[in-house]
């Protein structure tokens, strides 16, 4: 059997190290754009959702709950939005003890 020729192991070399930095440099860097664009995609439905809810939460209330004393749906969604960021508030934990 003939020995594999220059071009052969130059060629086999060049392609495991672009394989060494394909999977140590290429793909974390990939993973991380994933996690980043999803995270953004995630966000923003998130927040457009959390719009729609509260938007027709008011209507709602304004229409068959408190019609004509629209104050009333705003102090109730207001109330909510207040003891939802105290529930968040309470949550929170020191940076030190973050882990």
């Amino acid at each position: 059997m003939p020995e594999p020729d220059v071009v052969d192991r130059l060629l086999g070399a060049v392609d495991h190290a672009l394989d060494v930095v394909h999977d140590r440099v290429l793909r974390p860097v990939l993973l991380a754009g994933r996690f980043i664009a999803y995270g953004f995609i995630l966000l923003l439905v998130s927040l457009v959702l959390i719009s729609v809810v509260i938007i027709g939460a008011v209507r709602l209330l304004n229409v068959y709950l408190f019609a004509g004393h629209e104050w009333l749906s705003y102090l109730i969604i207001g109330a909510l939005s207040l003891v939802a960021g105290l529930v968040i508030w309470r949550r929170r934990r020191p940076v030190k003890l973050r882990k």
